[in-house]
């Protein structure tokens, strides 16, 4: 056991693991009998009063660093061709990057980042079909270009030319496609890509005239900048702050009217700083290590979460049978559930480990969790209590298993054969504990400390193995 965990043993003693019996946890299958009873649950101590995961301004780089990991899976899964793909497209556009930030204070990786959010590095890219929309490799509206940053933009022209491009190009008309887009980004400054990186320079600039930090003019080239200037209004009577700051320092209970602003915004304008980021982070291994990057892409792509992130199969120990499941247990890499649900704000479906028979083990076997996980569990519930006001219980459906006990289920399931995986119920006592539930999943994965998945009738998450050492001593 890490020293971290230890730790962690002392204020929660060991999150429920029995004083007595963990010897007796033998594997005398392996001679040819039965497996022992696990040991019986123990008492988990409720998580102390207050946030373990509030923001310390002193760990602005590691709230900055962890939200960036936590926020990445979509630049994997949602960049048009793979991002490799998209790399590649943006960084043959580095020249052009470069020219346009020579001199004016914007980080010219910055801004490349920037064009691989915004349009994954194509210049023709509209969101949607009308031009009026966001456009070219800045994704601009006509309305921002034309008051705001002073570029040509003729959009009645741009709106004909694009309905011929269109029409050209399901004719397979190729050689018209191409005369068709000079001709646009002759009268549209947005699909010029070289005016299209000065303009968004030039909203850099202008945003960071405004808020005097590079930060928050990268946030509001998404957000805009009255939105976060609303923000910030009711966070802290317009102070400019780090971003990070902004973020993680509001929540439903802190600073709470800024809170629902970020969070009400329904096109992830909250995380997009989190995500330009991590496209810099991946034009790095793009250029330095693309065995890296092609190792990191088969991990986030690996399912709908990032989970495989967090617990790379080929470095994460899981239980195939039942023997080494009970192994575990004994040697306290896996611990009981508590049997005071009720305080720590859970209760525990009758369900979980039904199947148990028919390997040949015991229902409690599979009523466990690696140490980091239960912690994590412990602290989720009572945020979501303190966030919600709400008493009634979490309802865990399911928590670790072993692959033959999986085989039973018809599934194969990597990360709950790890133990740091459990599901929760889809069911609620009132809106308000949906509401903190969903508060609490967000801003644990901006943390990169849990990933999750939204099923049918649970919500699955899995708790990064670093877990206890953040809720001791903060992220």
């Amino acid at each position: 056991m890490r020293p971290y965990l230890r730790s962690r043993a002392v204020r929660l003693a060991l999150a429920g693991a029995a004083v007595a019996g963990a010897a007796a946890v033998l594997i005398s299958s392996l001679a040819g009998g039965g497996l022992a009873p696990v040991p019986l649950p123990g008492i988990g101590r409720p998580a102390r009063a207050g946030d373990p995961f509030a923001y310390e301004p002193s760990r602005q780089a590691e709230f900055e660093a962890r939200a960036t990991a936590g926020s990445a899976h979509v630049l994997f899964t949602k960049s048009p061709g793979g991002v490799q793909a998209t790399a590649a497209r943006v960084a043959g556009l580095r020249k052009l990057v470069d020219r346009a930030s020579a001199g004016s204070g914007v980080d010219p990786n910055t801004l490349e980042a920037l064009v691989f959010v915004e349009s994954a590095g194509r210049p023709q890219v509209i969101a949607g079909s009308d031009p009026s929309a966001a456009a070219g490799l800045t994704q601009i509206l006509a309305q921002t270009g034309q008051v705001l940053l002073g570029m040509h933009i003729d959009l009645a022209a741009s709106r004909r030319l694009t309905t011929a491009i269109y029409r050209a190009d399901a004719l397979g008309e190729t050689g018209l496609v191409a005369r068709l887009l000079a001709q646009r980004a002759r009268i549209d400054d947005r699909f010029d890509p070289a005016k299209a990186l000065a303009a968004g320079v030039r909203y850099l600039r202008l945003a960071r005239q405004r808020f005097g930090r590079p930060d928050l003019a990268v946030v509001s080239y998404h957000m805009g900048i009255g939105n976060l200037q609303q923000v910030l209004d009711d966070y802290d009577g317009g102070r400019a702050v780090p971003y990070a700051q902004l973020y993680f320092d509001t929540a439903p209970d802190r600073n709470r009217s800024a809170y629902e602003l970020l969070s009400g915004f329904g096109d992830d304008s909250s995380l997009y700083y989190w995500r330009v980021l991590g496209a810099i982070q991946i034009m790095r291994l793009y250029r330095s290590d693309p065995s890296a990057l092609g190792r990191l892409t088969d991990l986030q792509t690996a399912a709908d979460s990032t989970a495989a992130v967090l617990h790379p199969p080929d470095r994460t120990p899981s239980f195939a049978d039942p023997g080494e499941l009970a192994a575990a247990y004994a040697s306290r890499a896996v611990l009981p559930l508590p049997s005071n649900a009720a305080q720590l704000g859970l209760a525990y479906d009758s369900g979980m480990g039904s199947l148990a028979g028919k390997v040949g083990a015991p229902v409690a076997l599979y009523r466990g969790l690696r140490p980091a996980a239960l912690d994590l569990l412990i602290e989720l519930a009572a945020r979501v209590r303190d966030l919600s006001g709400v008493k009634a219980p979490l309802t865990v459906s399911s928590t670790v298993a072993d692959q033959r006990y999986l085989n039973q289920l018809g599934i194969s399931d990597p990360p709950t054969a790890t133990g740091y995986t459990f599901q929760l119920e889809r069911s609620y006592a009132s809106r308000a504990q949906a509401v903190a539930l969903q508060a609490m999943l967000d801003r644990l994965q901006a943390l990169n400390l849990i990933a999750w998945t939204r099923q049918p009738l649970t919500i699955e998450v899995t708790a990064a193995s670093d877990a206890s050492r953040a809720i001791v001593n903060g992220p």
